[in-house]
């Protein structure tokens, strides 16, 4: 198995919404994308499945030095390798894929924040940077792209927050910055209790506005001559748009218990409408 076919396999495992936008890339950046899926798989299973904090440390330990190696053009993984043709073709920098394994120990060091600029911090490293990354592979030609694709990172990483509120709680994990919990009355029990209580469908209206805000800022930030090159992120952005108006219209006991997924079907007609020019993001 070759570093390409790894990667592809190591995708294949996880149905992102971001497949439907393989479908507008060339050969080239399809498989430049893929290794970056892979590469932040990699380290996002590190920190889904270590217990243990230092096992969970030195494995992206690991990570870090053979990033070291991947600039100096001799990595190790199947992955990294994979990576390499790519890093000069589109100025994939160094940093950025360190800020993403820094964010993948927040996740192994921090169950709690305390308030939304440590959450925003954790979005920034575990979504906003792979954003980054990935405008480059896309192309543009304006840098106020890259905030759009940043802003478009806290969206997204904020969708996942409260539609896996429930599921994170059962892991021993609370994204809810404790400052807010005070704010709404809430305790963790209330969270990690999973019943259905009416603060909380009031938290989660209020995590709803705030990504909310992200989404319409990104979509104001991004400019008209790069629209064509950036689809394969504006698809992903209006399919989680669209989830999270289904999450935040669900009750409070339906958030914690049952994960909300849109059909397949939904999906696909989000993405051509979005092909042809259509956001789903509506202004304040």
């Amino acid at each position: 198995m070759n570093p390409e076919q790894y990667c592809f396999q190591k995708t294949q495992s996880s149905k992102s919404s971001f497949a439907l936008g393989f479908l507008f890339l060339t050969k080239q950046k399809k498989t430049a994308l893929t290794a970056l899926y892979a590469f932040c798989r990699e380290v996002d299973d590190i920190a889904d499945e270590c217990k243990e904090y230092e096992i969970g440390k030195s494995k992206l330990d690991w990570w870090r030095l053979e990033i070291d190696r991947l600039f100096e053009k001799n990595p190790q993984h199947p992955v990294s390798k994979a990576l390499l043709p790519h890093l000069t073709t589109y100025d994939l920098s160094k940093e950025y894929f360190i800020e993403i394994i820094d964010g993948m120990e927040m996740d192994l060091n921090f169950n709690r924040y305390e308030n939304f600029k440590q959450l925003q911090l954790y979005c920034y490293r575990a979504a906003s940077v792979v954003g980054l990354l990935s405008a480059r592979i896309f192309g543009f030609t304006n840098k106020d792209t890259l905030k759009y694709a940043h802003d478009l990172g806290i969206a997204l990483q904020l969708t996942n927050i409260i539609r896996d509120l429930g599921e994170d709680a059962r892991r021993g994990r609370i994204y809810v910055p404790l400052d807010l919990l005070n704010e709404f009355k809430l305790t963790e029990d209330d969270i990690l209790s999973c019943k259905k209580n009416r603060k909380l469908a009031l938290l989660v209206k209020h995590l709803g506005d705030q990504a909310n805000s992200f989404y319409q800022s990104a979509m104001s930030r991004l400019p008209k001559e790069d629209k064509r090159r950036q689809i394969p992120g504006l698809i992903m952005g209006n399919i989680y748009y669209a989830l999270l108006a289904e999450v935040v219209s669900n009750q409070p006991d339906n958030i914690l218990n049952i994960k909300t997924l849109l059909p397949p079907v939904r999906k696909i007609i989000i993405a051509i409408s979005t092909f042809v020019g259509k956001s789903w993001v509506k202004n304040p």
